[in-house]
């Protein structure tokens, strides 16, 4: 079942992935074998209590404990999915990696419509972020006054992270619900506005060429279809090259957007002779 569904599924490229795909298919496995045999019951009770075989109607019904004893049965399996397998996945889940394990912890913000990603510098601090600084050309609303920011690194429907290395993500929105899924890293969190959501995940495949996709899972407005972003893994080496590369060379705070000068009021032009 396993190897059906991956035929249908990005591959997977996430220490956790495997674990989420066997839990999948125990439930394909689970859901398959109900639709089987209540299909086949279906079929045998429309046979044996048609009118031609049971023209009187019988008000008794079974008597025996068969279908409490079945119906018991399919919720052992459903507690076993539960508590052996979907609550220690939701455990490691919800637990952060260690620090000694040296996360990289990135801020994603989404806006409609497209993902604005921020990376601490060198001194591993994230900079001052101001809603008043919110310009076209600075999304985040970063304050480059603040020293933290000077060496901060910004990037536009881009993702770059380390193979090998364990990734947190604070995600967040600044106008609508929007939901952050990074499909080949088995990743989907809901982005909320005022809300700072942490997830983390660690890749173990690379992909320098960006073909791995960062998508919307949630309509968030006529131009969801196009909310998408590339997903850049490196080896060690690499990513240090793309964080020095992509490091500001001359820091300074944006300026606010201009505002357009007044245009000069035309004398109507003049259609014809009276």
């Amino acid at each position: 079942m396993r190897e059906f569904l991956a035929k249908y599924m990005p591959i997977d490229a996430s220490a956790h992935g495997a674990d989420l795909d066997r839990l999948n298919a125990m439930v394909h496995w689970l859901m398959l074998i109900l639709f089987v045999f209540w299909g086949a019951y279906f079929l045998y009770a429309v046979w044996r209590f048609s009118a031609k075989r049971s023209p009187r109607a019988n008000y008794a019904g079974m008597q025996s404990h068969w279908s409490t004893w079945s119906e018991a049965g399919v919720a052992v399996v459903e507690v076993v999915l539960l508590v052996v397998f979907s609550i220690p996945l939701w455990y490691r889940w919800a637990t952060k990696p260690e620090p000694q394990t040296h996360p990289l912890e990135v801020r994603l913000v989404a806006e409609q419509f497209a993902w604005n990603v921020h990376y601490p510098g060198k001194d591993n601090a994230f900079g001052r972020r101001d809603v008043n600084l919110v310009t076209s050309t600075n999304p985040l609303g970063l304050d480059l006054t603040d020293p933290a920011a000077k060496d901060d690194i910004t990037t536009l429907n881009q993702l770059h992270v380390e193979m090998n290395r364990p990734v947190i993500v604070h995600v967040t929105s600044k106008d609508v619900i929007h939901s952050f899924s990074l499909p080949t890293m088995r990743v989907k969190q809901d982005a909320i506005p005022g809300m700072d959501v942490p997830i983390h995940f660690t890749p173990i495949k690379s992909d320098v060429n960006g073909d791995w996709e960062i998508a919307c899972a949630q309509l968030c407005g006529l131009g969801h279809y196009r909310m998408r972003g590339q997903l850049f893994v490196h080896e060690h080496p690499d990513f240090a090259k793309w964080m020095a590369s992509a490091a500001p060379a001359n820091p300074s705070t944006p300026a606010p957007n201009p505002i357009p000068s007044p245009t000069p009021a035309q004398p109507p032009a003049v259609t014809g002779a009276m």
